[in-house]
């Protein structure tokens, strides 16, 4: 009888590879990595959005909103505004912003060197802040504040800058914007703001809801004199340049 043909053998399969070992700070790290791309591509068309469209509220608007059970605020474009009152803002609050961007470093110095808590807040920052974050003096939120005022620079214009500066400012508890405080406290439309009363309104701005455009103290009185200098000082040098149509 013929022999069966030997069965031919099959090749041994390679042992299975070892699975890879699990290292949690490598998984961390990937994820947070991979957050944080998402967290920066968030905030960027934030930035972006809000270049083009107004803000419809702010998270301190809204909050005071819920606590006063409404707040007066209208919406008004720079154009209709009195260009006085942009100059007064700028002056009293932050005279180099169109020579920044974002940080007035010499202010910033100053305050430092005179031991000062506040005054070298630009406006830019202050957009940043009362737009997209929220009220406090944490560390998060000045690091947040700090990343998204150069990027608020390189997106809009100083103008849009001071356009939305106007219309989400506080003006006196549970007004908001310079169209309603205008007609709050003088009974004009932004347009119709004279030198003086644009120069109260910027002087109330560093505390709104304890100070009064309509009723000034001698404190108030000497501020607005300087504001309105101010403003007069930086349309003749330029200063003005960046917002002025």
């Amino acid at each position: 009888m013929k022999k069966k043909p030997a069965a031919k053998k099959k090749p041994k399969k390679d042992a299975p590879a070892e699975k890879r070992r699990f290292r949690p700070l490598r998984w961390v790290m990937k994820w947070a990595f991979r957050a944080g791309l998402v967290f920066a591509a968030l905030m960027v068309l934030a930035v972006v959005f809000y270049a083009f469209v107004n803000p419809p509220t702010t998270p301190y608007i809204w909050s005071e909103s819920r606590r006063l059970d409404g707040v007066d605020r209208m919406w008004v474009p720079i154009d209709e505004i009195a260009p006085v009152m942009a100059r007064s803002v700028v002056a009293a609050e932050d005279a180099n912003f169109c020579n920044h961007w974002g940080f007035d470093m010499v202010a910033i110095r100053a305050a430092i060197d005179s031991g000062a808590n506040r005054g070298a807040s630009t406006i830019s920052q202050q957009v940043v802040k009362n737009t997209y974050l929220w009220q406090g003096r944490s560390w998060t939120r000045k690091a947040l504040e700090a990343l998204m005022t150069p990027l608020i620079e390189a997106v809009w214009t100083k103008r849009r800058i001071l356009e939305v500066y106007l219309n989400i400012a506080e003006f006196d508890e549970g007004v908001f914007g310079v169209e309603a405080a205008a007609r709050h406290y003088f009974g004009v439309g932004p347009e119709d703001l004279t030198p003086t009363q644009a120069a109260r309104l910027a002087a109330v701005l560093p505390n709104p809801k304890g100070r009064s455009a309509s009723k000034p103290t001698a404190f108030i009185r000497k501020r607005t004199r300087a504001i309105i200098s101010g403003a007069a000082t930086i349309r003749a040098d330029g200063r003005s340049a960046c917002f002025e149509g």
